[in-house]
């Protein structure tokens, strides 16, 4: 790094993204891995050019230079696996036992009007953009009030959403009306056609809870939109077992007998896959989101993330609403890898730093069908940036930044979140709305939300005197 330590910022966020200038960082994180003397050129919230210094100077010799010293300019984080509606319960799951979505997130999530969907969504989003990610993937909500005071707050933060609607057609033993749910299913897919920040997705959200006619037309809906179908699978043994008890087959193998396993499925978790299962979901084109943190607070064991990226499933890195921190989510993708799987078999690499940073940048964009969008800094493609101090002791020396992202870096070391080249936090809080506002309303009222939802733990909270 540059021997002029200083992470002091000399320029304004006006500045970083004004269209006059190239940007020139000391390290640029392209596709190919990070880079010195690079500049890149942001107009109309793409990077209209991305380069040598030297050969972008000759191009736009009218242009001003803005030399970000010290800094990393890299691609946002994207979360492939979020819940934006259960901000408000998140620690809850502390100490839990599996399947906390049947008595903490359902009554939760049930229990919000359309004003609280929007404020714990909103919180949600915020925290997401301040650890470093500029998109996430949100899963669907269970409340009733639907999606659109989600995409509200998302709008409102700045962030790029996937944003699905759940389908499922099977309520405890009742059924209910298939045709209904697939038209205002279609509709969500076509809602968002020329919103800049919003795709849509479908979901249902573990299989046995949609019939086999619905699980398959969903994922065909997905199919002829070009959209991405979401799931959870093989998220916990009692989860396993219950469908071999009800079903005959695993949830993985119910989706491939429904006809929704295809290269428009993406996979939650995915923890607990036998080797045919393996086989099964190489075979059929469908991605995961591994959610190692997830796996550490309320699973049953760690997905194996290394040996599917080495069978060809595409994976990207997701929180499952866990903490919204992206560099921390590196960090315990790679170290939850090497516990289960790694130390076992004597593997130092596994998979090296370089697979877990794409997999939270660009194979993850690629996983929401987002890989034409964002996800990576290229010409053409969405300026969708962090700003990433270097000049702190942890990255002293230096000697594999790829590395050292994935292990050392921290959040408090990003100065600016731009989304379609705009600046969205600046040193991490918002430049165009009151976050402290926000959060105020957000103290005042959630207590009382999750006090009168029928949220049962296992473990209370203990008595305070």
């Amino acid at each position: 790094m540059n021997s002029k330590i200083s992470s002091l910022s000399p320029y304004s966020p006006e500045q970083l993204v004004a269209a006059d200038q190239l940007l020139a960082p000391d390290w640029l994180l392209l596709p190919e891995g990070p880079r010195r003397g690079q500049a890149v050129l942001v107009v109309d919230g793409v990077f209209a050019d991305v380069g040598p210094l030297a050969m972008l100077k000759s191009r736009y010799p009218a242009h001003q230079i803005q030399r970000l010293e010290n800094m990393l300019l890299m691609p946002g984080f994207i979360d492939t696996h979020h819940h934006l509606s259960q901000s408000f319960g998140k620690g809850l799951v502390f100490g839990e036992p599996s399947e906390i979505f049947r008595r903490i997130w359902i009554p939760l999530e049930g229990s919000l009007d359309a004003e609280l969907l929007y404020l714990t969504s909103k919180l949600a989003a915020f925290e997401s953009l301040r650890g470093g990610f500029t998109t996430v993937c949100d899963a669907g909500t269970r409340s009733q009030e639907g999606v659109e005071a989600i995409a509200k707050a998302v709008h409102e933060v700045g962030m790029r959403c996937v944003l699905a609607k759940t389908c499922n057609d099977l309520q405890g033993e009742q059924v209910l009306d298939a045709s209904r749910i697939l038209m205002v299913a279609d509709k969500h897919l076509s809602d968002w056609d020329n919103d800049p920040l919003i795709t849509p997705s479908l979901a249902i959200p573990i299989p046995e809870i949609a019939t086999d006619s619905t699980l398959r037309a969903v994922y065909q809906l997905c199919h002829e939109a070009g959209r991405v179908f979401q799931s959870h699978v093989n998220e916990h043994l009692v989860a396993v077992e219950r469908s071999l008890e009800r079903y005959g087959v695993r949830p993985l193998e119910h989706l491939h007998r429904a006809g929704a396993l295809g290269p428009h499925a993406l996979l939650a978790h995915a923890t607990l896959l036998t080797p045919e299962e393996l086989c099964l979901l190489r075979d059929s084109g469908a991605s995961v989101s591994y959610n190692p943190v997830a796996s550490a607070w309320k699973g049953n064991a760690v997905a194996q993330a290394h040996l599917m990226h080495c069978l060809g499933v595409p994976l990207g890195l997701g929180t499952d609403g866990t903490r919204g921190d992206a560099f921390r989510l590196l960090d315990a993708a790679e170290s939850a890898q090497r516990f289960a799987h790694g130390l076992p078999v004597g593997d130092s690499v596994c998979g090296s730093g370089e697979l877990w940073l794409n997999m939270g940048t660009q194979t993850a964009a690629d996983v929401l069908g987002l890989g034409k969008v964002t996800g990576r800094i290229a010409k053409g493609l969405a300026a969708d940036f962090l700003l990433v101090d270097l000049a702190v002791p942890e990255l002293l020396p230096s000697w594999n930044l790829t590395w050292d992202l994935v292990r050392l870096a921290n959040r408090d070391q990003i100065q600016a979140v731009v989304v379609q080249g705009k600046v969205r936090l600046w040193h991490g809080w918002p430049t165009d709305w009151d976050a402290r506002e926000l959060m105020r309303q957000v103290d005042a009222l959630a207590r009382d939300v999750v006090n009168q939802a029928p949220v049962h733990k296992v473990h209370p909270f203990p008595t305070v005197a």
